[in-house]
């Protein structure tokens, strides 16, 4: 798990004792702080709400839809909202559909958030049968809501960016060599992400 400080740490040694870029990353900026999300539905429909929009507009649009359906926004309380109930509240018909997607998979009993498979790639899979919710979106959700440890978000930008820089390769690594290199940061890949996104934003003088 990757959800407390002192299982990053051990995670983030674990990689730096093999992996040198690691620890001189670790010591220009230090130690990342854990990103944990409630497991669940919320959480889930919170991402689609994000989806392309800033921080500021998500939160705005989150607020009406609380306001409209409740705290929590229960899927069933969704689904029986009309198109125009939701657009008032900010929800575009694209996002109309993939929230729809997910609240009708929760309540059908199709999708058991609390229950995802053990197997990464399985739980992907689950999750990637809702509408919008593509594999990046998976990983994130895996990585942050569940705190599995070894979820490698190689598609992300900034991690390939980041990866490029810690290992001091002359650009940025594609998808496929990103997935490379961390094999062997296995299974403390997570924690390698979390570490990635934090040297991202950290301004080093």
């Amino acid at each position: 798990m990757v959800t407390t400080a002192d299982q990053l740490r051990a995670s983030l040694d674990a990689i730096a004792a093999r992996e040198p870029g690691f620890a001189a990353a670790i010591a220009r900026v230090g130690y990342p702080l854990p990103r944990v999300r409630a497991p669940g539905y919320e959480t889930l429909l919170r991402t689609i709400v994000g989806q392309q929009v800033s921080v500021a507009a998500a939160a705005a649009v989150w607020r009406k839809l609380e306001a409209e359906l409740g705290e929590g926004c229960a899927p069933d309380t969704l689904l029986a909202r009309d198109f125009d109930s939701l657009r008032a509240c900010g929800l575009s018909r694209q996002k109309q559909g993939y929230a729809r997607s997910l609240a009708e998979l929760v309540v059908s009993g199709e999708l058991d958030l609390h229950g995802l498979p053990a197997e990464d790639e399985e739980a992907i899979a689950q999750l990637v049968r809702i509408k919008g919710i593509g594999r990046w979106s998976a990983e994130i959700y895996l990585l942050f809501a569940e705190g599995r440890p070894d979820i490698w978000p190689a598609g992300d930008l900034a991690v390939q960016i980041e990866v490029g820089r810690i290992l001091g390769l002359p650009e940025r690594p594609s998808e496929k060599l990103t997935r490379d290199l961390a094999e062997g940061w296995r299974p403390h890949r997570g924690a390698a992400a979390i570490m990635a996104w934090h040297h991202y934003n950290t301004e080093v003088l």
